[in-house]
């Protein structure tokens, strides 16, 4: 099933799932899921470090890359929503009001086509 097909919930029972099935609920502390993702996320980054910008928006053109890059991105979604799961976060109204936030932060008159007044550093969204 394609995204357009997929909730969240649906993914979020599918974590839910395997990880009972497997009775990994006792290793899943909110600590320890955070560290996982980290961890994927750096794996990720590892597929795209000392790649110029434009070679790394060609990697989809790259079959063998590009699935290396889609189960280290499967690996991160699925450690968030297993951390979700444990603190019972819904992930929907999180990025809903986030995105409000960041909104508000940068507004798209003033940040439309830079990431800052001054410099082209991306903008944090941790705050």
């Amino acid at each position: 099933m394609s995204d357009q097909q997929t909730t969240i919930s649906q993914l979020r029972e599918l974590v839910r799932q395997f990880v009972e099935e497997r009775d990994w609920r006792q290793f899943h502390a909110p600590k320890n899921l955070s560290m996982a993702l980290a961890i994927e996320a750096a794996e990720l980054m590892e597929h795209f470090q000392w790649l110029p910008t434009e070679a790394s928006r060609s990697i989809g053109q790259e079959p063998e890359k590009l699935q290396a890059v889609r189960e280290e991105l499967a690996d991160v979604l699925c450690y968030a929503l297993a951390l979700a799961n444990e603190l019972e976060i819904d992930v929907s109204q999180a990025i809903r009001d986030k995105m409000q936030k960041n909104a508000r932060k940068y507004p798209a008159d003033q940040f439309r086509g830079r990431y800052g007044p001054t410099d082209n550093r991306p903008p944090s969204t941790d705050n």
